[in-house]
C-alpha cells in the first residue's frame, strides 16, 4: 500500500485528466492519492467518485497559493479533509481572479512578441479552472517557437520582475490563508519546504500552532532538509506528508505518480487527526 498526497490534474496546471490520474495511480499500485489542484476543490471532488470504482482511495485536498510578506516568498498551503470547503470559496475566487487578470496580461504580451493568436495560446487551458504559464508555453510549442516548456523561452518570458511577458499575481498573506483553512475545518500542511528560503517560516508557524503538518517527502526537499523537517515535526507533534507534486508533462522534471509517497503510519495519523477534530 502506498499514498501520493500531492497530485495535479487538468483542473489546474496538470496535463492529465482526473480519470487518467486515477488510472495511472491504479496501474502503479498506488492505493491512496490526493488531488491537490491549485485553488480549487473541483478535481478532488470528481476524483473521489471515479476512483471509488477503481479501488483507489482519494483524500480530499487542495493546494492554496499564498505569500509570506515578511520574507518575500511564495508559499503553498496543502489543505486536506476540509469539513466545510464552501468556506474557502471566497478565498479561492479572489486568488483565481488575480491569476486570471495576470494571465490575460501575459497572453497579450506574448501576442505582441510572437505572431500567434489567443486561441492557440489558450487551447490547453480548456477544462482548467484558470490559465497557467504552462498552458501558454504549450501553445508556443504547438506554434513551433520552442520545443520545451521550461527552457530559454520560458525564462525570457516569465522570469519574475524581468520576464518580457511577466505579470505579478497578488496572493493572500500566508497567515490569513492558514486561519481560513482552520475555520473551514481543514488540515493545514505547508507544501514543499525545499522551495522556501529557509525553515524560519515553518518554525514560526509551528511555534504559533498555525499549521498541522509539513510536506516532508517532496522532490525539492534534500535529505539534510528532510532530517530537519522530521525533527521539527516531531518536536511540535505535526503531521508529516509526502507526494510527488505530479503534473504529468507539465512537471519541470519528469516524475511518475508515486515517486514520492506518504508512509502508511502518517496516512493513518492524518485520518486519526481528522476523526479527533471532526466538526
Amino acid at each position: 500500500m502506498s499514498a501520493d498526497l500531492h497530485c495535479h490534474t487538468k483542473m489546474s496546471d496538470g496535463s492529465v485528466t482526473i480519470e487518467e490520474l486515477v488510472i495511472l495511480a491504479k496501474n502503479k499500485g498506488i492505493t491512496t492519492i490526493s488531488v491537490t489542484d491549485h485553488d480549487t476543490f473541483a478535481g478532488s471532488t470528481r476524483a473521489k467518485v471515479f476512483a471509488k470504482r477503481h479501488g483507489v482511495t482519494v483524500i480530499p485536498g487542495i493546494e492554496i497559493s499564498a505569500f509570506d510578506y515578511d520574507r518575500n516568498q511564495k508559499v503553498h498551503v496543502l489543505c486536506y479533509h476540509c469539513s466545510y470547503p464552501d468556506r474557502l470559496e471566497g478565498l479561492c475566487k479572489k486568488i483565481g481572479d488575480s491569476r486570471k487578470k495576470a494571465a490575460s496580461i501575459m497572453v497579450q504580451k506574448v501576442m505582441h512578441l510572437y505572431p500567434v493568436g489567443a486561441e492557440i495560446l489558450l487551447r490547453h487551458s480548456h477544462g482548467s479552472t484558470n490559465i497557467f504559464k504552462q498552458h501558454i508555453m504549450h501553445g508556443l510549442m504547438d506554434a513551433g517557437y520552442t520545443n520545451e516548456l521550461y527552457g530559454a523561452v520560458y525564462h525570457k518570458l516569465f522570469t519574475p520582475r524581468i520576464g518580457l511577458a511577466y505579470s505579478k499575481i497578488e496572493y493572500p498573506d500566508v497567515h490569513h490563508v492558514l486561519n481560513e483553512v482552520k475555520q473551514a475545518g481543514g488540515i493545514a500542511v505547508i507544501a514543499h519546504p525545499g522551495q522556501l528560503k529557509d525553515i524560519s517560516l515553518l518554525e514560526q508557524l509551528a511555534d504559533r500552532k498555525e499549521i498541522d503538518g509539513i510536506e516532508v517527502w517532496h522532490p525539492s526537499n534534500e535529505e539534510s532538509l528532510i532530517a530537519q523537517l522530521m525533527i521539527l515535526a516531531q518536536t511540535h507533534h505535526l503531521l508529516m506528508t509526502g507526494g510527488t507534486d505530479f503534473h504529468g508533462m507539465y512537471s519541470k522534471v519528469s516524475r511518475t505518480i508515486g515517486s514520492y509517497i506518504t508512509p502508511q503510519e502518517q496516512v493513518r495519523a492524518l485520518e486519526k487527526w481528522k476523526q479527533k477534530h471532526k466538526n
